[in-house]
C-alpha cells in the first residue's frame, strides 16, 4: 500500500468560491483524501456541519484519520455523490450552504498502482474501479465489450480520434489471449496512434480516461444531480464544480444554465404560462482555472476548471 498523499486543487478558489460560515451546513461529494473537508470544517468552525460522501472505502478510512480534530462536526457515508437526494433525506437535511463537488481521480488512488488508473504504470492489472465492490473492472471493458461498443466509449467519453483502430486492434489482440495488463494495452495503442501525434501527450491517455468512465459511471446522472443539489442549497448558498475534462465541464455549464434561465415562454405572449423561474446566479461565466503558481507544484491542476453558482 502507497502512502497516502492528496493535493487538493484549486484549494483558495474552491474555499473562497463556497462562501463558507460558521455554523454552516456542507455537503462535499467526492471526498478523496479529505483535503477540501479538512478546509471546509477549519473554515466554519467552530459550529459549522459537513457530510461528505466517497465510494472508496479506503479513502473514507484515511480521510476519517485527517479530520479527526473535527470529531463530532462530520459524517462520511461510503456512497457515490449522485445518491445526494436519499442521502439528504436519510438525514433529515432540508438544507445546505454550500456544496462542493472535485470531480478528478484522486492524487492517491492514481498514485496507487495496484488500482491500474495511470497509464504512467506498465505492469499493472487493468482495475479502474474507484468502487472496489462494483463488477466492471477495466478488464471486463476491454475483454468483454465488442468493437462497436469499445469504439462508442472512445470516441464519446475520450474524444479519441483514432478510437476505430484502438478497438479493432484491442479485439484482435484478445483472441489470441485476454488483455490483462495497462502495459499491455498501452502497447496496443501505440501502434493505433500515427507519429506525428505521439507528441501530443501520452498515446493512451484519452483512451485510458475513456475507459476509467466508463467503468465508473462517471457521467451518468451528473446533470440530474447538479441540478438536485442546486435546489437544495439555502438562499445565498453556492455550489462549487471542479472539472477535468471537457465533458463534465459541458454538463456543469448546461445544468448552470438551465438553472439560471427565466421564463422560455414565447415572447408575444402577454403574460409567463410556463412557469418557469430563474433558480441560480452563476457567479462564473467562464471556469476560473489554476494559476501559475499552482501549476508549477501540481502539474494534475493543469485541466481543471472551477464553476460557482449561487442560490437566489
Amino acid at each position: 500500500m502507497v502512502e497516502f498523499k492528496h493535493v487538493p486543487v484549486m484549494f483558495n478558489e474552491c474555499m473562497d468560491g463556497l462562501n463558507i460560515i460558521d455554523g454552516g451546513m456542507y455537503f462535499d461529494g467526492t471526498l478523496g483524501g479529505g483535503g477540501h473537508s479538512h478546509g471546509i470544517l477549519e473554515r466554519s468552525k467552530p459550529n459549522g456541519k459537513l457530510v461528505a460522501t466517497d465510494l472508496d472505502t479506503y479513502a473514507i478510512k484515511r480521510a476519517g484519520d485527517r479530520l479527526k480534530e473535527f470529531e463530532g462536526r462530520f459524517t462520511l457515508i461510503n456512497d457515490n455523490f449522485k445518491s445526494f437526494p436519499k442521502i439528504r433525506e436519510e438525514l433529515g437535511i432540508k438544507e445546505f450552504d454550500g456544496i462542493l463537488l472535485d470531480l478528478g481521480v484522486s492524487s492517491f488512488q492514481l498514485d496507487d498502482r495496484s488500482r491500474g488508473f495511470s497509464y504512467m504504470a506498465t505492469d499493472v492489472i487493468l482495475d479502474m474501479r474507484m468502487d472496489k465492490e462494483n463488477p466492471l473492472s477495466a478488464e471486463r471493458v476491454v475483454n468483454e465489450y465488442s468493437e462497436k461498443e469499445l469504439k462508442r466509449i472512445l470516441t464519446e467519453y475520450g474524444e479519441e480520434k483514432f478510437a476505430h483502430s484502438i478497438a479493432s486492434n484491442i479485439v484482435s489482440a484478445r483472441k489470441t489471449a485476454p488483455i490483462k495488463t495497462t502495459g499491455e494495452l498501452i502497447k496496443i495503442i501505440e501502434k493505433c496512434i500515427p507519429n506525428k501525434f505521439k507528441n501530443d501527450g501520452h498515446p493512451a491517455k484519452r483512451t485510458f480516461q475513456a475507459i476509467r468512465i466508463e467503468v465508473n459511471g462517471e457521467l451518468d446522472g451528473l446533470y440530474e444531480t447538479i441540478i438536485s443539489m442546486a435546489r437544495a442549497l439555502k438562499k445565498g448558498g453556492r455550489i462549487a464544480v471542479l472539472t477535468f475534462h471537457s465533458l463534465e465541464d459541458r454538463i456543469v455549464k448546461r445544468a448552470f444554465k438551465e438553472l439560471e434561465t427565466d421564463c422560455v415562454c414565447d415572447k408575444s405572449l402577454p403574460i409567463c404560462v410556463c412557469g418557469k423561474k430563474k433558480e441560480i446566479n452563476i457567479l462564473t461565466k467562464h471556469p476560473i482555472t489554476a494559476s501559475e503558481e499552482e501549476l508549477t507544484s501540481n502539474s494534475r491542476a493543469k485541466s481543471a476548471k472551477l464553476r460557482i453558482a449561487e442560490r437566489i
